[in-house]
């Protein structure tokens, strides 16, 4: 198993880094309370595009400028109302000046300030502080995002570039086939259709190539606009089968996990929490807020001046239709919060189920691929070919069993792809269900090389199709 291991590993373009690191993500969001993040494979060239899409996507900047902005509501609303200053003048006639020469003649200056009842400042503030807290969950979901982004597209480039590798593994296979078809044909021992057909699938395969080649361009694209390179800038990057394996965890601690670390669950708390605080202020609404004003009126000449002190407060005599309609409104809202919260709690443990339930079955997978799938198609290939070069069996099963070949790596290399996806997804806590739950589990009648159906390989949602046959054209039209 290690020599037809370490084979598959030569067949793979060695330009890439061959090693790979674990660290951290840092997905601790502003103003809350950091949670050790899940660690997964990082090797260096991906170390350094998340740092790099994380200091520059627009978005992550929009998401931290609107959480400033929260922040700068907090001291606005539990601020006292502006006061206000009048200036006035009352005179006794229309005709003369009698400020000075008549005792109701005056001029005025008058300062009021409203100051609402106690509590309703604090709870005010209170109320904008947790949309500000809000706000930075939201910081720590596009955070979570863009490095999840950053992975996906990187596995998917990986996969790529892998799945091109064994596009040329098969183009090999194809030349080497096609040169014993030749010869055999050549001492009359085979028919010309066997070198025609071998011919017909080099073509196909360079004709799979160009499309394989624009999806590993497409994610190339894609990272340097997440990091906000120019979009053709090269990339490297390594292997899948250089990458550690992930493991299976409790069900119950990838649920708590994904509850301690959701941003959805947090906001919707805080949310629950904004709500009861609307409730409390709801109820303080009916207690007057108090309007105090004083002033002073010089009269002039040999009158002394007067002065003004006044105390106003509202009278909640629509309290009916507006203040205890307020309160019903807020605790209808907070119920509707809690019920969210629970839901929210309900999904997360569906999606860590389901997700380790997925991650289970493709690491069975990779697994049957490496003990016994990989060595048996490589035996098989070897000994087909072998029989045919001395006439014991036909064209038709050297093809058959090129195909189970290059399809059974190809299944290996998908099932490694959707057991690192469905980590990523642990990481980002994402409330999706688990994405291409099937992929590349589906051993040879995956969509393969040589199975013409790969043009879509470095996507997430590719998933197996119908198993090679033996001789049909559809099944050998190249990758």
């Amino acid at each position: 198993m290690r020599r037809v291991e370490a084979a598959f590993k030569d067949t793979l373009s060695k330009r890439w880094l061959g090693a790979a690191l674990v660290l951290s993500l840092p997905i601790a969001a502003t103003g809350a309370a950091p949670e050790k993040a899940p660690e997964l494979p990082t090797d260096p060239v991906l170390a350094s595009l998340i740092e790099q899409s994380l200091a520059a996507r627009p978005e992550l900047a929009q998401a931290h400028a609107l959480a400033k902005a929260e922040r700068e509501r907090i001291p606005q609303a539990g601020a006292l109302p502006d006061p206000m200053l009048q200036l006035g003048v009352q005179n006794d006639s229309f005709t003369t000046w009698n400020v000075g020469k008549m005792e109701t003649s005056w001029y005025s200056i008058m300062a009021s300030q409203t100051f609402p009842w106690p509590g309703k400042r604090r709870l005010r503030s209170e109320i904008v502080e947790i949309g500000a807290r809000q706000a930075d969950q939201s910081v720590a979901r596009l955070r979570l995002s863009t490095e999840a982004d950053v992975r996906r597209s990187y596995l998917n480039l990986t996969l790529a570039r892998d799945r091109l590798a064994l596009l040329d593994r098969l183009d090999a296979l194809w030349q080497k086939s096609a040169a014993v078809a030749r010869s055999r044909y050549e001492t009359g021992q085979g028919a010309q259709s066997d070198v025609l057909r071998a011919q017909l699938e080099l073509n196909r395969i360079r004709q799979r190539r160009f499309s394989m080649r624009a999806d590993a361009d497409s994610e190339v694209q894609t990272l340097n606009r997440l990091r906000g390179h120019t979009l053709d800038e090269a990339i490297e990057s390594i292997h899948l089968v250089d990458l550690p394996m992930p493991t299976l965890r409790e069900v119950a601690e990838l649920a708590q996990d994904a509850i301690d670390r959701s941003p959805e669950l947090a906001s919707a708390r805080l949310g629950t929490e904004q709500s009861e605080k609307s409730v409390a202020l709801a109820r303080k609404s009916p207690w007057p807020d108090l309007a105090v004003s004083l002033g002073v009126m010089p009269r002039g000449g040999e009158f002394a001046p007067m002065w003004l002190a006044n105390v106003g407060i509202p009278l909640p005599i629509y309290s009916g239709s507006k203040q205890e309609r307020a309160v019903a409104e807020n605790e209808a809202r907070a119920l509707g919060n809690k019920k969210d919260v629970e839901a929210l709690e309900q999904v997360l443990r569906l999606r860590a189920q389901q997700r380790r339930t997925a991650l289970a079955a493709a690491l069975e997978t990779v697994h049957l691929y490496r003990d016994g799938l990989l060595v048996q198609s490589e035996a098989t290939a070897n000994s087909t070919l072998a029989q045919y070069e001395v006439g014991k069996v036909t064209f038709a099963s050297v093809l058959e069993a090129n195909i189970g070949l290059v399809s059974d790596q190809d299944g290996y290399l998908q099932a490694l792809a959707q057991a690192h996806r469905l980590e990523i997804e642990r990481a980002e806590v994402s409330l999706n269900p688990p994405a291409g739950a099937s992929a590349g589990m589906g051993g040879g009648s995956a969509a393969v090389p040589g199975a013409g159906a790969m043009g879509g390989g470095a996507s997430p949602s590719a998933s197996p199709g119908a198993a090679p046959s033996a001789a049909g054209s559809s099944a050998t039209s190249g990758m």
